[in-house]
Order: structure tokens, then C-alpha cells, then sequence
């Protein structure tokens, strides 16, 4: 077993980094047909990690034609399943080979702290890719009830080409949630990550290339949304979009995709998930840690954070007590520390919009219990300090509308049917939390709530094998488990008459 990385240890090897920014088409890395650039900068301290090439429609026109000559080529679309489950599980391995630089590509570039980078990022990432792999040769397709002379089969197959938009939170895991499926049933993807997060997008590219994915299978154009991502969902030989990130944008998605080609358009959008704690939870301690690390964990920016804590007014008082004494543990600190669990936000522009919401709070009547600072500003970087707001109506913008920081409105309530209209009342659909001893309300609470998942008396459960996604403006379709082949498939029914 190696001995773990000091944070001098990762400073050491942070700097014998050589990073590309380059985009990767058809196999091989290259700039923007513009030449243009933009600066990827780091949150830790804001220092220039490298000059990622800026693409836009011309790059997406020869990235996506590479994509459909390689899928009409079928060296991939119409490989064995078994066969590409071996590329596949060679890919997750050469990512898990490669913990360490992707780890520290991932905290650099939008702020993490390096224990969970590698800990948590990698591993899902590598596990969503050998997950999907491991699937493909185990799906079977169907065959009709029919009458003796004829047959009647029903088949799946790849749509084509996929594009996939991903943000920047959890750049690989998103990533790889999308391409873990996409690459199984025999598609060809275009990736384009986050201008705030394209570094590990860009590595990984190369490891799929080194692992047997053949070149133009899996391209990644770095960018901006404005540009190559709306050049993607405009684009009329893409076949599927895939995406995860605001509901803002995953709005617009939709009419590029009308405006086109009637592209099908999967989404995985906002939340703001009520995470309810009834007065009858079997411990209140490991609740309030849940509660904790359900707003704190990625410094807020997850889309299922637990960012309205209802909490029943029986246990209210001493509930905030215990989780303003959780969230000490989960103070700002280098993200290269490797005792660190809150990092850097991403970016100025997301510290500024955190901070925005936080005076909002203040100015709207709640209550701050603690925190709402930014920090360790002498080091260049964009920190914060995990926040809980008391006194919380659901209709103040803390409740109501995605902050993707970490700030934690508290909201009370009497009785059960309270708890489920103030956590239904909401446009977002995607998770919840629910604590209590009761069996029987806990059926009853997790029945009546509007969301794609819920968990019972701990938050943010699952693995590979559980579907995720929400309902109501927080999207369609679903990522992880044997759903999420749905979206990169389509059915076909073949009739025989014998």
C-alpha cells in the first residue's frame, strides 16, 4: 500500500504537470480552426493552468462528421458486445491507473479538495464507465407473443452520434455517467465540458484512445456554451443530446433541439431538495451530520444538495445546535490539503453569486446562525464559508431558487402533510431526504413526494445500479443503471412472416 500525499507531495507533483488544452478529434489532439483560446484558471489561487482552445461551430462540423463516418464505418457501432465490454473495462482501468494526475487535474481546475477528487471522482468515474461495460453483453432483446407463422423481434440499437453537455461540479463523474452507456451500445459522442472544468474531459480522451476506443468514437471539444455547445444542439447529424446542468439552460436546449433536427434531448437539470427531519428521527446526531455534509460536501455546488432542511418543531432548536456544531468540521482550507473537505468555489463569478444569495437571506427576514464570509482571500482564491440560515420561509429566493453553494435554509413545520406541501412546493423535482423512526410515514412521505429519488434516514444513497434523475423542472430521463441505456438507444420492432 503507498504511503498517502502530503499536501507538499501534491504541490510537487501539480507541478511537474503537463496539461493539454488542446481539443481532441478523430484520435488526435489539436486547436480550435480559429486559434482562439481562453485561460483555465485555478480557484485554489487563481493562477493560469493553461490555454484551452475555444470551439465553435467549425470545430463541432468536423468533429461531429468524424463521429457519424466512424459510426457508419461500424468499426465501433458494430463491434460484439462482449468485445467492446473489454475496451470498455481497459478504459476504466487505465483511469484508475491514472488516479493520481486525474485527481489533481480535477481539484486544480474548479477547486475540490484532493481527498475526495480522488477518493470519490475517480473512483465513480472509472466504476460508471467497467459498470456499463460489464452490462452491454448482458441486455437481451425481445422477442413478440405472436401467432405460429410469424416473428415478431425487438431490438435495440445505437442512435448515432451523441452529443453530451456536461458542468462543471463533478466534471468526470458526469461525464463518464454519460459515456459509460453512450460508448457501450455503440454510439459516437462528442463531449464538451465546462469552460470552468475541461481539463480531465481532455485526458480522458486519450486513455479511451490508448484503451481500444477508435479514434473518432469519443471526441471532447472544449468551449463555451454560447458557442460550440449551441453549435452541438443546433447541429442536424447530432442524433441525441445529453446534458446536465442548470434548468435555465437545459430549457433552451429544448428549442435548439426543435429548432433542428428534433434531436432527442435528455436532461438532468437544477434541484433544490428538501431534506425533512420529523421530530420521531431514530438520531438526531447522524442526522444533523447528514444534514451537514448534504450542503457543505463539494462546497454546495452538487444539484441533489440538501439546501432546504425541514425540520419538525419539536426538535428545531436543538436540531440547529447540532448542525452548526456538524459544519465546523467543514471549514474552507486548501484544496491540495489533504485534510481539507471544503474547497474553492469554482470560480469569482459563482463566490459572487453565493454571496448575493446570502445577503438576499439576510434582507428577506431569515435568520444567519453562522458562516455566510468569504475567506482565505489573501491566497488568490475564491473560498467561502459553509452557511445556515434559520427562519426561513419557502417562498424567500435561499428556498426557492438553486444557489449551488453552500448555504442552508431551515425551514419548520407541524406534522407530515406540512412537511410534504412545503417540499413539493417547488418547480424542481430531483431528490429528498427523510428522517424518522415511523415505517409507516416514512412509505407514506416518500410516496407523496415529487421527486426522482428519495432516501430514508441517511442522503444522497445509490450506486451504479440505481437509476438518477428528477422530475418537474429538474428533467427527464435517467443516468446510472440499466435506464440509462434507454436514452442512447431506440427500439425497433422487425416483423416476420415465415
Amino acid at each position: 500500500m503507498s504511503t498517502p500525499k502530503s499536501r507538499s507531495d501534491w504541490e510537487a507533483l501539480a507541478a511537474s504537470l503537463k496539461i493539454t488544452g488542446q481539443a481532441f478529434i478523430n484520435g488526435q489532439y489539436q486547436g480550435a480552426l480559429s486559434g482562439d483560446t481562453f485561460d483555465c484558471i485555478s480557484p485554489i489561487d487563481s493562477q493560469v493552468l493553461a490555454k484551452i482552445a475555444s470551439c465553435d461551430v467549425a470545430d463541432a462540423d468536423v468533429a461531429v462528421a468524424n463521429a457519424r463516418k466512424v459510426f457508419e464505418a461500424g468499426t465501433w457501432s458494430r463491434l460484439a458486445p462482449v468485445e467492446r465490454k473489454h475496451v470498455m473495462i481497459k478504459f476504466a482501468d487505465l483511469l484508475e491507473a491514472n488516479a493520481d494526475e486525474l485527481a489533481l487535474l480535477e481539484t486544480l481546475d474548479m477547486g475540490k479538495p484532493i481527498q475526495y477528487s480522488k477518493a470519490v471522482d475517480v473512483v465513480a468515474a472509472a466504476r460508471a464507465i467497467r459498470w456499463s461495460g460489464e452490462a452491454i453483453d448482458k441486455i437481451y432483446d425481445e422477442i413478440a407473443p405472436t401467432a405460429h407463422n410469424e416473428i415478431g423481434m425487438i431490438t435495440r440499437e445505437p442512435v448515432g452520434v451523441v452529443a453530451a453537455i456536461v458542468p462543471w461540479n463533478f466534471p468526470m463523474i458526469m461525464a463518464c455517467w454519460k459515456l459509460g452507456p453512450a460508448l457501450a451500445t455503440g454510439n459516437s459522442v462528442i463531449l464538451k465540458p465546462s469552460e470552468k472544468s475541461p481539463l480531465t474531459a481532455l485526458r480522458m480522451a486519450q486513455l479511451a484512445l490508448d484503451a481500444g476506443i477508435p479514434a473518432g468514437v469519443l471526441n471532447v471539444l472544449p468551449g463555451f456554451g454560447h458557442t460550440v455547445g449551441k453549435a452541438l444542439a443546433l447541429h442536424m447529424d447530432v442524433d441525441t443530446l445529453v446534458f446536465t446542468g442548470s434548468t435555465k439552460i437545459a430549457k433552451q436546449l429544448m428549442i435548439y433541439a426543435g429548432e433542428s433536427n428534433m434531436k432527442r434531448v435528455w436532461l438532468e437539470a437544477g434541484g433544490k431538495s428538501p431534506n425533512i427531519v420529523f421530530n420521531d428521527a431514530p438520531d438526531l446526531k447522524a442526522a444533523a451530520e447528514a444534514a451537514a455534509t448534504a450542503i457543505a460536501f463539494n462546497q454546495g455546488e452538487v444539484c441533489t444538495a440538501g439546501s432546504r432542511l425541514l425540520v419538525e418543531s419539536g426538535v428545531k432548536d436543538e436540531f440547529i445546535k447540532l448542525i452548526a456544531e456538524q459544519m465546523q468540521g467543514w471549514q474552507p482550507g486548501h484544496p491540495l490539503d489533504p485534510k481539507t473537505t471544503c474547497g474553492a468555489m469554482v470560480d469569482q463569478q459563482q463566490l459572487n453569486n453565493v454571496l448575493n444569495y446570502i445577503k438576499s437571506g439576510s434582507e428577506q427576514g431569515a435568520t444567519l446562525v453562522e458562516g455566510g464570509q468569504q475567506v482565505m482571500a489573501e491566497t488568490g482564491g475564491v473560498y467561502i464559508q459553509p452557511t445556515i440560515f434559520s427562519n426561513v420561509k419557502n417562498d424567500m429566493s435561499i428556498a426557492c431558487e438553486e444557489i449551488f453553494g453552500p448555504v442552508l435554509s431551515v425551514i419548520e413545520f407541524d406534522g407530515m402533510e406540512q412537511a410534504i406541501k412545503i417540499a413539493n412546493d417547488t418547480i424542481y423535482g430531483l431528490a429528498a431526504g427523510v428522517w424518522t423512526s415511523n415505517l409507516s410515514k416514512a412509505h407514506k412521505t416518500a410516496k407523496a413526494l415529487r421527486t426522482g429519488m428519495v432516501w430514508i434516514n441517511h442522503y444522497d444513497g445509490g450506486d451504479m445500479t440505481a437509476p438518477f434523475g428528477g422530475v418537474k423542472q429538474s428533467g427527464n430521463g435517467r443516468d446510472k443503471s440499466l435506464h440509462a441505456f434507454d436514452k442512447y438507444t431506440y427500439i425497433k420492432a422487425t416483423w416476420i412472416v415465415i
